[in-house]
């Protein structure tokens, strides 16, 4: 019997509480591998595997390139490394952040959907924003299980939430059953293999930082009049899959939703560069008026004040503008 062996869990905020309490969980003779990211920022001291030892007595360790994944083990993704794991092997890739992270939970669960397909497990946890949810459809489309944490359960909800909406998830679950359910699936028979999509393979590449070239985007979508926020290349938009998302030549992708959040903080900075901008013209303006009238240039300084009124009216328009922003 092929059974489910491989579970990849992802999370963020609220995530490190729940991983712990998951791990109590997990009986010593858990039939599956598991590997954990959870967003931890490029600097992390890569101290989770330490923790999380403390409440099961399965093997935790940060996760190595090169590592065999094996059954009844936890690996966790290091700091500004997103984790893959690939025909068995931990791989760490240096490829470009999503979401705004690396490491990234949409790497790992493509990544796992494509090597182990019927027999992969994905689990999305608490966390904000939505990462997590197009890696979990990927591994619905490779022939996987799917299982969400009941987001009135999460001190996050946005994750589950989004994963929920994106794809047809096959689990939900508050954290105080996930551990029993995850024994359950491991032992149940896998569904029947299904083929693996090439964008899937294409993605699982970036991550690895493998080149991401005009050529090999035409694969993952259509380029869309949007810039990419981290490097301002032309972004595509994804063809297949079930939500909005996004990827530019270099490989920053985004889901819309993180991708709107990081251009409302574009405007937002442009507006305040503006204002400053207008209300240095309104000043110096003002000192050429003073200057002009005392030379006797009449007619000159009347100009100048007029286009000193003008700016500081402009300048008023923006910030009121910002100011409503931050409401």
């Amino acid at each position: 019997m092929t059974r489910r062996d491989v579970i990849a869990i992802g999370g963020s905020f609220g995530a490190v509480q729940a991983v712990r309490e998951l791990c109590r969980s997990l009986e010593p003779d858990f039939a599956a591998g598991i590997a954990v990211v959870i967003h931890v920022g490029a600097h992390g001291n890569n101290l989770l595997a330490s923790i999380f030892q403390q409440e099961t007595t399965l093997p935790v360790a940060t996760a190595s390139d090169g590592e065999r994944m094996q059954t009844g083990h936890v690996y966790i993704a290091p700091a500004d490394h997103h984790l893959l794991v690939i025909d068995g092997i931990i791989r760490l890739g240096r490829g470009p952040r999503e979401n705004l992270a690396r490491p990234a939970i949409d790497p790992l669960f493509r990544s796992v959907g494509m090597s182990y397909g019927h027999r992969a497990i994905g689990v999305v946890l608490t966390g904000l924003l939505n990462d997590g949810a197009s890696g979990l459809a990927a591994i619905k489309r490779c022939g996987g299980v799917t299982v969400v944490q009941n987001p009135n359960d999460a001190q996050a909800p946005d994750m589950p939430l989004d994963a929920l909406q994106t794809s047809a998830i096959d689990y939900r679950a508050p954290l105080r059953d996930l551990g029993a359910l995850l024994t359950t699936l491991t032992a149940q028979e896998a569904g029947p293999p299904v083929p693996v999509p090439a964008d899937i393979r294409l993605e699982i590449d970036i991550a690895l930082g493998r080149p991401s070239t005009a050529e090999n985007l035409v694969l993952f979508g259509d380029p869309v009049a949007l810039s990419c926020p981290a490097c301002g290349g032309v972004l595509s938009q994804a063809r297949h899959g079930p939500m909005l998302r996004f990827r530019c030549q270099v490989g920053h992708a985004y889901t819309a939703d993180t991708l709107a959040l990081q251009k409302e903080g574009s405007v937002d900075e442009a507006m305040r560069v503006a204002l400053r901008i207008i209300e240095e013209r309104a000043v110096l303006t003002d000192k050429m008026a003073g200057e002009a009238e005392a030379q006797g240039r009449h007619h000159v300084a009347r100009t100048l004040i007029e286009r000193t009124t003008e700016y500081r009216q402009q300048a008023e328009v923006l910030r009121q503008a910002i100011l409503g922003a931050d409401r």
